[in-house]
C-alpha cells in the first residue's frame, strides 16, 4: 500500500505526496488558487524539489485520466480474464466529438454496437455505472466491455457520430 502524505502549506495550499519505489518523492500541490504543480522531490529531502511542472487544470485532469483509466481497465480486464469473447478497453472521447456536450444515451452505443460503458473517467474521477442521461465531455475516457467487433464499432460512432 502506498501512503500519501498531506502536508498543508500556509498561505500557499496543500503537499500531497508519496515515495515511489526507486525512492522519488512525487507529488502534487494543489494553490490556494486552483492551479495544480506536478512535483518530484528527493526522499530524504519534501523540500527539495528537483522538478516542478506547473499544470493547468485541464492538464491535470488529462494526467489523472491517464493515470487512473488504465487502472481501472486493468482491474476489469483481470475480472473477464476467463471470459471467452468478452473484452474490456478504454475509449477517449476526443474533444471534437460529436458527442462532446450530449448525454451517453444520444449515443446510442449499447444498441448500435453490444458495448457496454462501464465507467467513465473525467479528471481521475472515476464516474462508475453512468446512466442514459450522463452529460460526456471531451477528455473524458469511456470504460467499455464488448466484443472486438462491437468495440471497433464504438470507436467510429464516438469519433464519427
Amino acid at each position: 500500500m502506498v501512503n500519501v502524505e498531506v502536508t498543508p502549506l500556509p498561505g500557499i495550499g496543500t503537499r500531497q505526496d508519496f515515495v515511489s519505489r526507486s525512492g522519488r518523492r512525487i507529488g502534487v500541490i494543489t494553490h490556494r488558487d486552483g492551479h495544480v504543480d506536478l512535483i518530484v522531490s528527493k526522499q530524504e529531502d519534501p523540500d527539495a524539489c528537483v522538478a516542478s511542472i506547473p499544470l493547468s487544470a485541464e492538464e491535470s485532469g488529462a494526467l489523472a485520466n491517464l493515470l487512473g483509466a488504465p487502472h481501472l481497465v486493468a482491474q476489469l480486464a483481470e475480472q473477464h480474464r476467463e471470459v471467452t469473447g468478452v473484452t474490456t478497453r478504454q475509449l477517449p472521447l476526443a474533444p471534437g466529438s460529436p458527442y462532446a456536450g450530449r448525454t451517453l444515451g444520444d449515443t446510442a452505443l449499447r444498441t448500435r454496437t453490444a458495448v457496454s460503458v462501464v465507467a467513465v473517467v473525467r479528471a481521475g474521477i472515476v464516474h462508475p455505472s453512468p446512466r442514459p442521461d450522463f452529460l460526456l465531455a471531451g477528455g473524458d475516457i469511456l470504460v467499455t466491455v464488448g466484443t472486438a467487433e462491437g468495440l471497433t464499432a464504438a470507436v467510429d460512432v464516438l469519433e464519427r457520430g
